[in-house]
């Protein structure tokens, strides 16, 4: 159960006893994946020390593999999280996940790495991450989705929470359960798995909106939702928040001081100078600590 009086998580942590997953070869991952029978690995072997190439190249050469199954032979080799085709057809936007070595995956680590020295070395305090946007259309909550992705590939216990409780949209990124979720717990109504894990990627979790409210931002401004967020951070690792545009009004702004952070997209050749500037300026003036600014091209 989980109530803004008493924030309760314990029963939604993942078990962090689990076995080690044994190191595999590629050969074995292969082999599994697509049922191929002892005298077509050695085969493929034979073919890979005839031509000097890898196990994965010679099995796709013999079409016994496609390019597919190696990438996804490799991300459990490395145990890296990687969606199988059809959870890519269900979640499209997760670019981080369903091409995590494409050119949109590697800016999202790249941004990874510069919120990770700014905002969780050692040390500092502990803070959620709040992602704001001048403009509906900016892409926020593509970005906050692959964020919350990248992070978790760094195998932390990552949350993402849907506060846009205007126009959610996470669920149906993650493709993910919206009957209860952020909406029930700070209109003191209880509910049970109101956090979900991801399938495919077991270090992210997804706290969705549930019912869209009447009054988004008397539910934001309520100590509630800054005793949970307290409460969240010291259950994960990273915690990334979806927020409205800021066009809606001061719910980001009033979000961002409750985490403790922000991070503000712009769409690229698209948001309006004065918008960014005016939201900029805004959060300057919350005790958030701003941590950059990202034009989004994609």
């Amino acid at each position: 159960m989980l109530s803004p009086r008493n924030p309760e998580t314990s029963h939604l942590q993942a078990d962090n006893n689990e076995p080690a997953v044994a190191d595999r070869s590629i050969g074995s991952i292969l082999a599994d994946l697509r049922e191929l029978s002892a005298e077509q690995v050695e085969t493929i072997v034979r073919h890979q020390r005839e031509k000097g190439v890898r196990f994965g190249e010679a099995a796709v050469t013999l079409g016994y593999a496609s390019n597919d199954d190696v990438l996804f032979a490799l991300s459990q080799q490395f145990h890296y999280p990687y969606a199988p085709e059809e959870r890519r057809k269900a979640s499209p936007e997760l670019a981080a996940l369903n091409q995590p070595f494409g050119v949109q995956a590697e800016s999202f680590r790249a941004i990874r790495s510069q919120v990770m020295m700014r905002l969780f070395n050692e040390g500092q305090e502990r803070r959620a991450l709040a992602v704001v946007s001048p403009e509906s259309g900016d892409g926020k909550t593509f970005f906050t989705a692959n964020l919350a992705v990248v992070l978790a590939q760094l195998s932390g216990r990552t949350l993402l929470v849907d506060a846009d409780l205007r126009h959610p949209r996470q669920h149906e990124v993650f493709n993910v359960d919206n009957k209860v979720g952020l909406s029930g717990i700070l209109g003191g109504r209880s509910g049970t798995k109101v956090i979900q894990q991801v399938i495919g990627v077991p270090s992210l979790f997804v706290l969705p909106v549930g019912t869209t409210p009447p009054n988004p931002l008397e539910l934001v401004e309520r100590p509630a939702f800054g005793l949970l967020m307290r409460e969240l951070v010291t259950k994960f690792d990273h915690v990334v928040v979806d927020t409205p545009a800021a066009r809606y009004g001061s719910d980001s702004a009033v979000i961002a001081a409750r985490c403790g952070a922000a991070l503000v997209v712009a769409r690229k050749d698209k948001g309006r100078v004065a918008a960014l500037q005016d939201l900029v300026a805004n959060l300057a003036e919350t005790p958030a600590k701003l941590a950059g600014v990202v034009f989004n091209e994609f």
